[in-house]
């Protein structure tokens, strides 16, 4: 998902700074929010924990450049179901710039539009979730069904993003509409793994009851809404 060097140049990079600052500050109240119902120290634990993972995902995980972007397994929806949205949301943003300074600088003139990227859908997930998840199941309860709504939504607004800012930067033609067409059917193989890996992850947090109570993980979790 990363948008590739030079696809948007130029006076037309304001565009992904003003909506990386917008959706940051939804961040902020996101974690305001946590804050208020957990305490910091729950919410500072999670966001960490995120952090670590997302760059682990980033630097660790196979990816591949196809077309306009990279094919990463960036499990967001397995983040927000284990650690909740405004830690995942502080863990994108934070391992993505701990990555872009010390191992891709290349790609921090692309951070605000790589950041609109991976928080905008995720963002969507908890909407989503709010629609498909009854308030009286624990997520380590989830069928196939409602973790593909949750993957499938969040990686189609990657596959969204990237589009937008491909089109925004180059323009609607022929080798950027291959490029994109392209990228998203990659991300097809995403979405069919990564419910699997959301169901094999809640599984084994089955076996964990004993954090339900610590903050290391979202109240959701183990209980009912």
């Amino acid at each position: 998902m990363h948008i590739e060097p030079g696809l948007v140049e130029g006076g037309k990079l304001w565009l992904g700074y003003t909506t990386a600052a917008a959706l940051g500050g939804y961040t902020v109240k996101s974690a305001w929010d946590a804050v208020k119902a957990r305490g910091p120290l729950s919410l500072a634990a999670r966001s960490i924990l995120a952090t670590a993972l997302v760059f682990s995902f980033f630097e660790i995980l196979p990816h591949y450049p196809v077309g306009v972007s990279e094919v990463h397994l960036i499990l967001g929806s397995t983040l927000f179901l284990i650690l909740g949205a405004a830690p995942t949301a502080i863990g994108l943003m934070l391992g993505l710039l701990i990555q872009g300074l010390f191992f891709a600088p290349f790609d921090l003139p692309q951070y605000g539009m790589n950041v609109t990227t991976l928080l905008a859908p995720l963002f969507a997930l908890r909407y989503v979730a709010g629609k498909v998840i009854s308030a009286g199941t624990a997520y380590v309860d989830l069928r196939y069904a409602q973790a593909l709504a949750l993957s499938a939504t969040y990686q189609a607004g990657i596959v969204a993003w990237v589009a937008f800012w491909a089109f925004f930067g180059q323009g609607i033609a022929a080798e950027t509409l291959t490029a994109v067409s392209s990228f998203g059917g990659a991300y097809l193989l995403v979405i069919a793994i990564e419910p699997l890996v959301d169901l094999a992850v809640l599984a084994g947090a089955k076996t964990l009851r004993s954090l339900a109570g610590s903050g290391l993980v979202n109240r959701r979790l183990f209980n009912a809404a």
